[in-house]
């Protein structure tokens, strides 16, 4: 689950007060896998609260809960614009709410995108990695790609390629 919230300047220090509370109560619900805070960019006022539940069962849990309504009716006051998006697998890589074309385009781009990374890490930093046990190795290369998968690749080959990706939108 993704929520984006436009914060105004002046309220943007106790908005990210404010995403540090839930942020932890949150984590401690049964079934969450994690729970992040995504500052805007340089040109933007909107922050993003990534919320993620091992299955709906939980979610629904903390949708319902009351500590979720407290926050809320906090974050009323601070940021009353808000957006609300549920997404589940490769979706979670498109910058932007709106719906996916074709499934397997955004497979097909999500299987190059980890080749490359998963290659370059090969050729440039498994040479130097030799003595490492092999958990520690795997566990690296793991998170290696992860982060540029999610934060790097996905998100530039989804602006270079929107048009094929989400082809429907596109026309718009």
């Amino acid at each position: 689950m993704t929520v984006a919230r436009v914060v105004p300047s002046d309220r943007r220090a106790a908005f990210e007060r404010w995403a540090d509370d839930v942020l932890q109560v949150a984590a401690g619900f049964p079934g969450n896998l994690g729970a992040s805070l995504l500052l805007p960019g340089p040109d933007s006022a909107e922050y993003h609260l990534v919320y993620r539940f091992a299955d709906d069962e939980a979610l629904a849990a903390w949708e319902g809960s009351a500590e979720r309504r407290a926050a809320l009716a906090r974050a009323e006051e601070l940021a009353p614009e808000v957006r609300y998006a549920r997404v589940d697998g490769l979706e979670n890589f498109l910058p932007r709410s709106a719906p996916a074309g074709p499934r397997w385009r955004l497979t097909l781009v999500t299987i190059a995108a980890v080749f490359a990374i998963t290659s370059l890490f090969q050729l440039l930093v498994t040479p130097h990695l030799g003595g490492w046990p092999v958990e520690v190795r795997l566990l690296l290369s793991a998170t290696v790609v992860v982060l540029l998968l999610g934060h790097v690749a996905m998100p530039a080959l989804t602006r270079l390629l929107g048009g094929w990706l989400r082809p429907a939108e596109s026309r718009r």
